[in-house]
């Protein structure tokens, strides 16, 4: 809700006018618009409509931040103590005292009773500035007690909702801090404790009247943990992070097993590789020496005479290919192609 009506007043401001110094303005045009009650004028925040008619610079200001000035305006002064600045922002005027008619939420504007410091609203939740209150547009003190006859201002802002438009009803009143006002009896009435009945926030001292028409907890005090959440918090962090620790140990424990079993069978593979090399080499090297032994003692035969030379199976090639192969250069290629490379 609160976030609602500060949305509305931010349009109402980006929607106000237009005019900057020196525009033409019109004082009629002043109004509070409506749902927001924001104030309106023909003139730009930075402008006020004087009294000729003309937009002219701001003379006061009443927010710490005011809207709409850049980094290189000039930004009026605030109003010094005794002082306020009205909606219209056009000069600094002394404060009002009781009876004295004031702008609508303008309680800054009232003159504060003697004891103000005993009135004053502490809780931040708009009941009075400094013991005075600003209601139905009259300035009055909120020192207003139990049973006593009080005024009570009932303000409807529009506001926005998952529903759509919706109607916000503040109700004010002049009652001392721990009372309300009740809008119908017109008596100040003690607020309510937690779990009582209500029909409004202002019946309950926590200022929050649940939807099932009792009070709750109050929604500004921060809430206090049992020590025993903290420790199963910290037991929770510390299982979660052994058990990520963990899992990744686990899961690159696998990882680095699987890659040994693939370096291992891959010294097995060239092992395997190697030895059949070896094997195949051996072999035609054997080959070699037997082929050449046996053209050896056929040449020694050659004073024979020919009827005493046996006939061999295949007379024509006398050497099988691999002699032939061999002999035809003088480097053994075959040992070449199998020797294992080293390293």
């Amino acid at each position: 809700m609160l976030r609602s009506l500060i949305f509305l007043s931010c349009s109402a401001l980006a929607l106000a006018g237009n005019g900057t110094n020196g525009a033409n303005c019109s004082t009629n045009d002043n109004r509070l618009q409506i749902g927001t009650y924001q104030f309106f004028s023909d003139c730009d925040p930075l402008t006020y409509c004087a009294a000729n008619g003309t937009c002219v610079p701001r003379g006061c200001r009443k927010d710490e931040d005011p809207f709409g000035y850049g980094v290189n305006d000039s930004i009026p002064d605030l109003c010094p103590t005794g002082q306020f600045c009205p909606d219209e922002a056009d000069a600094c005027q002394a404060l009002l005292p009781v009876n004295s008619p004031c702008q609508l939420n303008r309680d800054d504007e009232c003159e504060p009773p003697p004891n103000a410091a005993q009135l004053a609203d502490t809780t931040n939740r708009g009941r009075n500035v400094n013991g005075a209150v600003c209601l139905n547009n009259v300035c009055m003190w909120a020192n207003r007690t139990s049973g006593d006859s009080c005024t009570v201002e009932n303000t409807a802002y529009i506001g926005f909702g998952s529903g759509g438009e919706i109607i916000d009803i503040v109700s004010r009143g002049n009652c001392i801090a721990g009372f309300y006002c009740d809008s119908v009896a017109l008596q100040c009435m003690a607020e309510k404790n937690l779990g009582e009945s209500c029909s409004a926030d202002k019946e309950c001292s926590s200022w929050d009247c649940l939807a099932n028409g009792v009070c709750g907890v109050d929604t500004t005090v921060p809430k206090h943990v049992a020590e025993w959440v903290y420790i199963v918090v910290a037991i929770g962090i510390f299982v979660a992070i052994f058990g990520t620790l963990l899992g990744l140990f686990m899961m690159h424990r696998r990882q680095r097993d699987q890659e040994r079993k693939k370096r291992v069978q891959y010294w097995r593979e060239q092992n395997a590789f190697h030895q059949n090399l070896q094997q195949i080499r051996e072999t035609a090297h054997a080959s070699s020496l037997s082929l050449s032994s046996a053209r050896s003692t056929m040449y020694s035969r050659a004073g024979m005479h020919s009827d005493e030379i046996p006939m061999l199976q295949h007379a024509a090639p006398r050497a099988s290919g691999l002699r032939h192969y061999m002999n035809d250069d003088s480097t053994d290629e075959l040992g070449a192609l199998i020797q294992p490379t080293t390293g």
